[in-house]
């Protein structure tokens, strides 16, 4: 038998000193709550699951009931015992009773992205949503979020926070995408979308391209240094692969492998087509994969470290590299993507190959596409001919 009722997890304390309500989840010896937006200062004030001693005590238990109504009525909907706890949470909070909160929503964003091994993704949704009920002042409904809203956020974020145009832009495509994930889910529905009016800062390109000449004295530099040898290898190994983010590289079996065929971490939830990226591994690229592959194929390049402290790791280290090299120019492992991609584009090489090697979304919407495909035999020429640019001229 499932049983719901008004809780509140006195150890779950929040910094504001306050206590969530919660609805108590029991089913199969297994008790699991879901937050609501209503809190109190002392959880005396909840007796009997009724909230007492509260100015608005009769508006919240009110508003409470209406919750418990619209779950059972959901669960009575269902035969309960094909479902665990957490299957019957993750179904509740679908229902919409009077709306969903938008911590709701976001932690099972968050959730989500961890599940699939996205760690460190889900750590910069969780910031982006610390910023945003931070500016809130509380917990707020999704169906209370409005352009408005959006728009008083962005100032926050820019007069508050101090974050620069391009910082501002990344939090609001994670918000965005968190309430775009709850109208998919049913957890809210807009007359007008919050992001309706938004328009993103614009942000200056930034200048991480580096020559040819550059990428050569960094292929051809013979630093003593471990961390620099490393620095090298990870930057020309990007370059190589058609620009490949490091998540992607970090992450792929290279065992036994001829040709690479993978999907962008970065895009895979939410490009609709052109998801995978397939081509030859370049006879350039050989050497140092066979150096750095561990037993389970994946590249290893010797650091026992978060994925998010070696990507800085490495990103310092190619910059001190770089340095010694008399390159001006900053120098990051994303250079090694906008380079490739330069160097294609400088080529004469067309935008829609360029795009497919590096995994970014190919703009499907021109009519020629409905006859044309951008595919493996393309990318390997693409490559082909980066790489073969990059060879010292006879």
């Amino acid at each position: 038998m499932t049983t719901l009722r008004i809780a509140i997890v006195q150890a779950k304390i929040n910094k504001a000193g306050k206590h969530k309500i919660r609805i108590a989840v029991g089913h199969r010896q297994q008790t699991r709550y879901i937050v609501t937006r209503f809190e109190l200062d002392n959880p005396d004030d909840l007796q009997k699951g009724q909230i007492v001693n509260v100015p608005n005590a009769p508006y919240i238990n009110m508003k409470l009931r209406s919750i418990l109504n619209a779950y059972q009525e959901a669960l009575d909907k269902i035969n309960t015992h094909a479902y665990t706890c957490r299957q019957l949470i993750e179904y509740l909070h679908t229902i919409k009773s009077g709306s969903t909160s938008y911590s709701i929503a976001s932690d099972d964003y968050i959730d989500t992205l961890i599940r699939e091994g996205r760690k460190s993704t889900a750590q910069l949704y969780a910031r982006t949503s610390k910023y945003f009920i931070e500016f809130c002042k509380h917990d707020i409904m999704l169906d209370g979020i409005t352009p408005r809203t959006i728009k008083d956020f962005d100032i926050y974020m820019m007069r508050a926070l101090s974050l620069n145009p391009s910082t501002r832009g990344t939090h609001m495509a994670h918000l965005k995408a968190v309430i775009n994930q709850a109208i998919r889910d049913n957890m809210v529905k807009y007359d007008t979308h919050p992001f309706a009016y938004y328009e993103k800062p614009t942000i200056p390109v930034r200048e991480l391209d580096i020559s040819v000449e550059e990428v050569r004295l960094i292929r051809d530099s013979e630093p003593k240094a471990k961390a620099l040898v490393v620095a090298r290898d990870a930057f020309m190994l990007c370059y190589y692969l058609g620009g490949i983010n490091m998540v992607d590289l970090l992450s792929y079996n290279f065992k036994g492998k001829t040709t690479m065929e993978y999907e962008r971490q970065k895009s895979k939830n939410t490009k609709k087509n052109d998801k995978k990226v397939c081509f030859t591994i370049p006879d350039e690229a050989k050497p140092i994969i066979k150096r750095y592959m561990g037993r389970n194929g994946k590249i290893d390049f010797g650091y026992k470290l978060s994925y998010e402290n070696l990507r800085k790791y490495i990103t310092k280290n190619i910059g001190i590299l770089a340095q010694s090299l008399g390159i001006e120019q900053h120098v990051i492992y994303y250079s090694a993507r906008k380079s490739f991609a330069q160097h294609g584009f400088e080529l004469g090489i067309s935008l829609e190959r360029i795009e497919y090697c590096i995994g970014q979304s190919v703009k499907g919407n021109r009519p020629i596409f409905s006859y044309v495909k951008i595919n493996k035999k393309h990318a390997d020429e693409t490559i082909r001919a980066i790489l073969d640019n990059l060879k010292e001229k006879r």
